[in-house]
């Protein structure tokens, strides 16, 4: 029997009167996040929420995000992270495929999950700071964590692919436990007096396994930065001492730009981990120099818990490579026939091991096409060297990833198609010096109507989350197309001036 909220139960029994977590002057130690996660898993219990339950939750990077998280767990239920900038559209669709019965949400986002709630038939539960206080005051601690299987889901993690819905990643207890021991114990090598960087989204599994439960896991200590931002990021490294910042390539770029404040001192750090995408070299050189820290790349997906591979710190260290596989897990490279290929010969990546989800839920045909023999097949591009490290090369996917999100077309590309002037549409990522990748669209009109680019960015910015609306609008007489009617994304190009201001 396990749960993921062991780390939590462990270390506030090692740990009591250390600092957990904190956002600025505020600040939970570890028995405080323990009583209070275990007074909301009682919350949750008396609301019939039972093992195996679904329960959603939409929260920034701020301190009552752990106590929800774990209360969840400690429950038995399954948590559902959900991307706060989601739209009610976007929300409902988590919501019912997901089956979650109570939807837990921060006051400045529960119009949207409410509204969310009403639809899919869930409870709705926000988290008002006087009214939420009360309901955990009156609540009578779950002493422990209900047990649970390695192999029962814990968490449900929602990603798009470019060809359908959302598709909801069900990992289990024994991925994220395996998966968090060994982040914690072999790669970041955190220990008690480690003050982790939280400014990765924490509804993400970089942010939940590396950072989060990373630290819970070490006794440490996480600081929170709810929105990223160079300047604030540098104050909290400073003001907080940090040990281990993490995050993800267009960050490491910012900071390395930014103006370091008077009297800035990162004399603490030691470790910076990169992930989420391929961190130019420059950018991990400069950023060496530049704080006195050791970068290690590391590669993941949602579906993986989400590390696969890294540059362990105690092994050689190769720059613009993802670093081998973790322990327990395997990854080999295979062309398109299934086979597999050499070194230095292009191939998918392929995982199997600990790490690797259960499926996906309710789709069992995505499912199938993404495991095969035992094998999770990641569709990205890569070759491997003659001494195991792998290098990305491409994405076999139309994946973007605007600032460290990811940003999937086709998604767009169905919203846009709703609008009454559009005829065709293709929607495409851009080289962009800050974001790393840009959305674009690019559209065919109808004959005889007329739309502008600002006209259709608002309009995609009303259905779905900020950061996927495309920024970049260019409109075409036509769109290129194959033999079969297939566009041709690859023979598009972008007119820049399109570009919003």
């Amino acid at each position: 029997m396990t749960n993921l909220a062991a780390f939590l139960l462990n270390s506030a029994a090692n740990r009591r009167d250390h600092v957990a977590v904190r956002h600025d002057d505020t600040a939970l130690t570890y028995a405080e996040l323990d009583d209070l996660s275990a007074r909301f898993a009682a919350v949750l219990r008396d609301r019939g929420v039972r093992p195996g339950d679904r329960v959603a939750m939409t929260m920034p990077n701020v301190p009552l995000f752990p106590v929800v998280y774990y209360g969840i767990l400690r429950a038995g239920g399954v948590v559902v992270p959900m991307n706060p900038l989601l739209k009610a559209r976007e929300a409902a669709y988590v919501l019912r495929d997901s089956g979650a019965r109570v939807a837990v949400a921060f006051p400045l986002f529960a119009d949207e999950v409410a509204h969310a709630a009403a639809e899919a038939g869930a409870e709705c539960l926000v988290t008002e700071p006087r009214e939420f206080h009360d309901l955990l005051t009156a609540a009578a601690p779950l002493s422990g964590a209900v047990g649970r299987e390695d192999a029962d889901p814990a968490l449900i993690l929602y990603t798009s692919g470019t060809t359908g819905t959302p598709k909801g990643a069900e990992l289990t207890h024994g991925n994220l436990v395996s998966n968090t021991a060994t982040t914690a114990g072999t790669l970041v090598q955190a220990g008690p007096d480690d003050v982790l960087f939280g400014g990765l989204p924490l509804f993400h599994a970089f942010g939940q396994t590396c950072a989060l439960n990373t630290s819970v896991a070490a006794g440490a200590t996480l600081t929170l930065l709810p929105r990223f931002d160079p300047q604030r990021a540098l104050e909290v490294v400073h003001r907080d001492g940090v040990t281990v910042f993490l995050g993800v390539p267009t960050m490491f770029a910012a900071l390395l730009h930014a103006e370091l404040p008077d009297g800035f001192d990162a004399s603490r750090l030691r470790v910076a981990v990169s992930g989420g995408a391929a961190i130019p070299v420059e950018v991990l050189r400069g950023f060496e120099q530049r704080f006195g820290a050791t970068v290690l790349e590391g590669y993941g997906l949602s579906e993986t818990s989400p590390v696969a591979s890294f540059n362990h710190p105690d092994r050689p260290r190769k720059a613009g490579s993802i670093g081998v596989p973790i322990r327990g897990v395997e990854m080999k490279l295979v062309a398109e026939d299934g086979s597999r290929t050499g070194p230095g010969e292009v191939g998918e990546i392929a995982i199997r091991g600990e790490n690797v989800m259960r499926g996906y839920v309710n789709q069992p045909g995505a499912t199938a096409e993404a495991m095969r023999d035992g094998w999770f097949h990641s569709g990205d591009l890569a070759r491997v060297d003659e001494e195991g490290f792998y290098f990305i090369v491409d994405r076999k996917k139309d994946l973007i990833i605007r600032g460290g999100y990811n940003v999937y077309p086709r998604e767009i590309e169905e919203v846009l198609y709703e609008h009454p002037a559009v005829a065709e549409v293709a929607v495409i990522g851009v080289p962009h010096d800050a974001h790393g990748e840009e959305v674009a669209a690019v559209i065919a009109l109808r004959g005889g109507a007329a739309a502008t680019a600002d006209e259709i960015r608002d309009y995609v910015k009303e259905r779905i989350a900020a950061y996927k609306y495309p920024r970049i609008v260019t409109f075409v007489a036509e769109l290129p197309k194959g033999p079969t009617g297939k566009i041709l994304k690859r023979e598009i190009v972008v007119v820049p001036s399109e570009e919003e201001p």
